[in-house]
């Protein structure tokens, strides 16, 4: 094991205390420069590039929460979705359909929208966690996953799909 001075080890110290407070003063001056938090949002786009809208991590409940903002719809799903789409896409290895259905309408089968409501979901049931605002599923969560490096996303007018980034 190399030896490091004392000297080098303080000057690591004082970057790392460096980087710390100008994070701290960031936050407290509201300008984060972390990505997902309310004052710095994921600023997003649907999969046909048609809308915007943003989504930062929350908690809520005790819960970790995935807060969806489009327009004047506040959504909240489960933000344990990110880790368990990811974990299915891997499983599934190719190419899946992302749809999209409120929550009241029926959805295709074998697509991210179902896998995203179905009682066989590592959750069991609906990722979305506001009743009457449940669906959706495939239109938001998939450009995060893109955002965040998981997944490859389709942006065609319609009929839409994603699939894992292979990690090496």
């Amino acid at each position: 094991m190399e030896k490091t001075s004392g000297c080098a080890i303080l000057i690591r110290l004082s970057a790392i205390l460096y980087c710390i407070l100008e994070l701290e003063s960031q936050r407290r001056d509201g300008m984060s420069t972390i990505e997902g938090t309310k004052e710095n949002p994921w600023k997003l786009k649907t999969p046909p590039q048609t809308c915007d809208y943003e989504m930062f991590k929350d908690e809520k409940d005790g819960k970790v929460i995935l807060v969806c903002t489009v327009g004047k719809t506040v959504l909240h799903y489960d933000y344990r979705c990110v880790d368990d789409l990811n974990t299915m896409l891997k499983q599934h290895g190719d190419w899946i359909e992302l749809a999209s259905a409120d929550e009241q309408k029926p959805v295709k089968e074998g697509t991210v929208e179902a896998w995203g409501r179905s009682p066989e979901n590592p959750i069991g049931g609906w990722y979305g966690l506001k009743k009457g605002l449940r669906g959706r599923f495939g239109m938001y969560i998939p450009p995060l996953m893109e955002k965040l490096g998981l997944a490859e996303v389709e942006h065609n007018p319609r009929n839409n799909r994603m699939r894992t980034i292979k990690q090496q």
